[in-house]
């Protein structure tokens, strides 16, 4: 009984050892951004496939919403 509750208490502390490697791959990307996933998209101003109209958006968001210095004006 003794030995039973050994070898399992050693099964349990080695397996935490078997840890896969993490390697950055990154994301793959098939398509540009702004060509879009053909789901109609919450923001009406931005037109799937038109690269000014997604480098616009970004730059307004940009300047809008994600800058905290103009946001504690």
């Amino acid at each position: 009984m003794k030995n039973t509750f050994l070898i399992i208490c050693a099964v349990v502390s080695l397996s935490a050892c078997g840890d896969k490697a993490q390697t950055a791959g990154g994301a793959r990307q098939d398509a540009a951004p702004y060509t879009g996933t053909g789901k109609p998209f919450a923001d009406q101003a931005w037109k799937q496939g038109d690269k000014a109209s997604w480098e616009s958006h970004l730059k307004t968001r940009g300047q809008n919403s994600q800058n905290e210095y103009s946001r504690t004006n």
